[in-house]
C-alpha cells in the first residue's frame, strides 16, 4: 500500500509489461524522507506525496488533476484540502488498477498507451465531492487498493490551495487537533480593546507537541484558514508569481505563500519560517488586516482597536513542527462608543479656556442670535500645536493647525449654527483659548508678529544688565517684560515645560516686573523696540518674557529667553 510518490509516466512505466503478477513498491520512509527533500523529485505537479502537504494553483475555469495508488485494501486514507481564496469544486474517485496482461498466458502485454487510456479514460468510483471555502476532508479507515483521482476546479477566480493525503492518519497528524469546544470566547470588551480566550488544543496539553496560537483581526469577515489569510496578506501582486498554464512547476513553490521571508520572525512565529523549496514573496502590509502570533498563551487582549466599530477575531493553533495549522470557530465583537463629549456653547465676543487630554478632541458650538455676514474665530493655542475644524450646518469650512495666535474670518449665514472640533497634540495635554464672534472690531486678542523671538545683543552684555529687542506690530499695544533668577544648569528641556503662553504677568510675582510700555510703527519694518534690563548680579542666568497685552485684557506671552551677566568687567 502506498500513496504513489513519483510522476504519473513513471507510474505507467512501473505498470508491468509482463504476465508475471507485480506489486507496486511499498512506501520506504527513508527513502520517502529523501524524495521530499529533493524539490525536483515531485516537478510534475500531478502526484500527490504522501504524507506531505502540497500547495499549487488553479487558473479559473482550468480543472486540475491529481493521481495516487493505494495498491492494498483495506487501507486507512486522510486526503484534506484547504481553498486559500476562492471556493473549490472537488471530487474524489478511484478505480481499478489495469489488468497487467492482454490474455491467457499469451505474455504478450499490452501496449503503453492503451495501459495509459485505460487509467486515465475510466470514469472510476467517486468517493466524495465538495464545493465550497470550507477545508473539508475525506476520512476512511478501509479504503479499497485502486488509482485515486483527486480533480480540483475554481469557477470564480485564479485561486491557491492546499492538499494534504496520507494513508497512515493515525501516526501521522500533522494538523493541531481542536478541543471539544472550539469557539473563541470574548471575556472583556471596551472602546478601544477586546479580550479572547480559548481552550488549547489537545495536540499542546496531551501530546505535548510544540504548538503556537495566532490570531488575525479584520473588518471584514472571519476566514476558515490560515491560507486564506496568507492570500489576503499577499494582496494580488503575489499572484504574478503564478506559472502559465500547461506548464509544470513544484508544488512547493508556493508551500509557504504569503509569508514574509524574515529571519528575525521566525524565532518569534514558527509557523512563518521561509521555505527553502519555494519563491520568497513579500506581501504588502495591509492596514485593515492584521496577524498577531502569540506562543502558547490562551487568553490575549487585543488593543488599539477603534471605538463603536465591529471587528472579526479568527485563532489559528499552528504546528511549528510541520507548519500546518487548524481553524478555531471564529468569532466577532463591536467594541464600545466613545463616550459622548459636552458640547460646549461659545457665547458672542467672550474668550473660553479649553483643556484637551492627549491625543484627545472638544466639541465647541457657536449659533449667533443674530443675523450677520462674517463670523470671526480667534484661537490661542497656549503649549504645542492643535488642529481646528469648523462646520457650518455641516459643511466643513476650515481645517488647520494653529500654533501661537491665529484669527480666522469666515463668511457668515442667516441662522447659521457653528461646531468648532478640537484636536489636542500627540505630545501631551494641550491648552488654548477661543473666541468666536460676530462683531470684526472685537477682537481680544492682540495682534502678534510672525517672530516671537526676544533678541539678546551680546556685545551689549555688561556684569549688571543685558540688553534685548523684540518685535511689535503696527497696532498699538502694551508689552510688559518680567526677569527671573534661574540656576546655571537652567536648560533648554526646562524653559520648554515652561513655555505656556497663556499664563499672563497676573501669574508672576512684582519683584519680577522690569517695566511696561505702549509701542507700535505704522512702519512694519520698523517695529522693533529695545531695552536694557539693570540690576543685574555678575556671573548670573536669568530668564526674560515679554508679555503683550490686546485691548481686551487677554495677554501672550513671547518665547522666553535665557541670558547671563558678565561675570568679571
Amino acid at each position: 500500500m502506498l500513496l504513489l510518490h513519483c510522476p504519473l509516466p513513471l507510474l505507467l512505466l512501473l505498470l508491468p509489461l509482463d504476465s508475471r503478477p507485480q506489486k507496486l513498491p511499498t512506501r520506504d520512509e527513508e527513502l520517502f524522507q529523501m524524495q521530499i527533500r529533493d524539490k525536483a523529485f515531485f516537478h510534475d505537479s500531478s502526484v500527490i506525496p504522501d504524507g506531505a502537504e502540497i500547495s499549487s494553483y488553479l487558473f479559473r475555469d482550468t480543472p486540475k488533476r491529481y493521481f495516487f495508488v493505494v495498491e492494498e485494501d483495506n487501507t486507512p486514507l486522510a486526503v484534506t484540502v484547504t481553498p486559500c481564496d476562492a471556493p473549490l469544486e472537488w471530487k474524489l474517485s478511484v478505480q481499478e488498477l489495469p489488468e497487467e496482461t492482454s490474455g491467457e498466458g499469451s505474455g504478450d502485454s499490452e501496449p503503453l498507451e492503451q495501459q495509459k487510456q485505460q487509467i486515465t479514460n475510466e470514469e472510476g468510483t467517486e468517493l466524495f465531492s465538495y464545493k465550497g471555502n470550507d477545508v473539508e476532508y475525506f476520512v476512511s479507515s478501509s479504503s479499497p487498493s485502486g488509482l485515486y483521482q483527486l480533480d480540483l476546479l475554481s469557477t470564480e477566480k485564479d485561486t491557491h490551495f492546499k492538499v494534504y493525503a496520507t494513508t497512515t492518519p493515525e501516526s501521522d497528524q500533522p494538523y493541531p487537533e481542536l478541543p471539544y469546544d472550539p469557539r473563541i470566547d470574548v471575556t472583556s470588551l471596551g472602546r478601544t480593546t477586546v479580550t479572547l480566550a480559548w481552550k488549547p488544543s489537545p495536540t499542546a496539553s496531551l501530546l505535548r507537541q510544540p504548538i503556537q496560537y495566532c490570531i488575525v483581526i479584520n473588518k471584514e469577515h472571519n476566514f476558515k484558514s490560515l491560507c486564506a489569510v496568507e492570500a489576503k496578506l499577499s494582496s494580488d501582486d503575489a499572484f504574478m508569481m503564478a506559472p502559465k498554464p500547461g506548464l509544470d512547476f513544484s508544488p512547493f513553490d508556493f508551500a509557504h505563500f504569503g509569508f514574509p521571508a524574515d529571519s528575525n520572525s521566525g524565532k518569534e512565529r514558527g509557523f512563518l519560517k521561509s521555505s527553502k523549496f519555494g519563491r520568497q514573496t513579500s506581501p504588502k502590509p495591509r492596514a485593515d488586516l492584521h496577524r498577531v502570533c502569540i506562543g502558547n498563551k490562551n487568553i490575549f487582549t487585543v488593543s488599539d482597536l477603534k471605538p463603536d466599530t465591529q471587528y472579526y477575531f479568527d485563532m489559528f493553533a499552528v504546528n511549528t513542527n510541520t507548519n500546518m495549522s487548524t481553524a478555531y470557530v471564529g468569532t466577532f465583537a463591536r467594541t464600545k462608543e466613545e463616550a459622548k463629549q459636552k458640547t460646549i456653547e461659545l457665547k458672542d465676543g467672550k474668550v473660553t479656556d479649553v483643556f484637551i487630554k492627549r491625543k484627545g478632541a472638544k466639541f465647541l458650538r457657536f449659533a449667533p442670535v443674530s443675523s450677520h455676514q462674517k463670523v470671526t474665530f480667534s484661537v490661542h493655542s497656549c503649549l504645542d500645536a492643535v488642529q481646528i475644524q469648523v462646520r457650518r450646518d455641516g459643511k466643513l469650512l476650515l481645517s488647520q493647525s494653529v500654533e501661537g495666535v491665529r484669527q480666522f474670518q469666515l463668511r457668515g449665514k442667516a441662522k447659521a449654527k457653528y461646531l468648532i472640533r478640537l484636536k489636542g497634540s500627540k505630545k501631551g495635554a494641550s491648552m488654548l483659548k477661543i473666541l468666536a464672534t460676530t462683531r470684526p472690531n472685537k477682537q481680544s486678542f492682540p495682534s502678534l508678529p510672525e517672530d516671537t523671538r526676544i533678541k539678546a545683543f551680546d556685545k551689549l552684555r555688561t556684569c549688571s544688565s543685558v540688553t534685548v529687542a523684540w518685535l511689535g506690530t503696527q497696532e498699538r499695544n502694551k508689552f510688559c517684560i518680567y526677569k527671573r533668577e534661574v540656576d546655571d544648569n537652567y536648560n533648554e528641556e526646562q524653559k520648554k515645560r515652561e513655555q505656556n503662553q497663556c499664563l499672563g504677568p497676573d501669574t508672576r510675582k512684582k519683584s519680577e516686573k522690569v517695566l511696561c510700555k505702549y509701542f507700535h510703527s505704522q512702519n512694519i519694518q520698523k517695529a522693533v523696540t529695545t531695552e536694557t534690563i539693570r540690576g543685574l548680579q555678575p556671573g548670573k542666568s536669568y530668564l526674560l518674557d515679554v508679555y503683550v497685552i490686546g485691548h481686551g485684557g487677554h495677554s501672550v506671552k513671547y518665547q522666553s529667553k535665557l541670558v547671563k551677566t558678565r561675570k568679571f568687567c
